[in-house]
């Protein structure tokens, strides 16, 4: 996952799949997703340790996702990438384990670091060789300690540094339109999944997004 240098300087779509779904309802849900809008990307974030289910869960979406040449990564499990022929993955640990997932797994697999709210977890992520950082939450939410990733992290990363970043957790239409012009991606999940009508819910933040 890469920023697209011939495309103009908008915010891509990054999709976070809710912690846990219906494996006979999620893949149609997202299958309208990515027919409506042009998404980058897609992440597995199942809350499940059950490798089974995991397993299950990502061969749906992986169809659903290569049939739509969007790329699909999996949070966590590195192990599982190849196994079940996935683009990547997505680290929680943020710089901690960017070189063994990337020795693992070859130079043409997305690695992505999640590093909360902090600038220098972030710059070791990108040094180590993480594709993209992702920070968060943006917004308040009931999960983690707390700590919110404020306006100038992003700010400051997108005028320092050239390694991709996204904006994820506890988006709203306020927050996605004072950081657009500043990250490449916002990572939206559970804002849109919760939703009667995804799609719809996700066109009014493009609309945001597009200023």
């Amino acid at each position: 996952m890469a920023d697209d240098q011939t495309a103009p300087e908008t915010a891509q779509l990054y999709l976070i799949s809710p912690p846990e779904f219906e494996l006979s309802q999620f893949p149609d849900q997202l299958a309208r997703v990515l027919d409506g809008e042009a998404i980058s990307c897609v992440r597995l974030a199942m809350a499940s340790h059950d490798e089974d289910r995991i397993s299950r869960a990502a061969d749906a979406l992986r169809d659903v996702c290569q049939s739509r040449d969007v790329a699909i990564v999996i949070d966590r499990h590195i192990q599982l990438v190849e196994r079940l022929g996935l683009d990547g993955v997505h680290l929680l640990d943020g710089a901690r384990t960017v070189r063994h997932a990337r020795k693992e797994l070859g130079a043409d697999a997305i690695i992505g670091a999640f590093c909360g709210a902090s600038n220098h977890d972030g710059m070791a992520a990108a040094e180590n060789g993480a594709d993209y950082v992702a920070f968060g939450p943006v917004g308040m939410t009931p999960l983690g300690d707390g700590t919110r990733a404020e306006l100038d992290l992003f700010q400051w990363w997108s005028e320092m540094i050239e390694v991709p970043m996204v904006a994820e957790g506890a988006l709203s239409l306020e927050n996605i339109e004072l950081l657009a012009p500043m990250v490449d991606f916002f990572g939206i999940g559970t804002e849109i999944w919760s939703k009667d009508d995804p799609l719809e819910t996700l066109r009014a933040m493009i609309l945001k997004i597009k200023g």
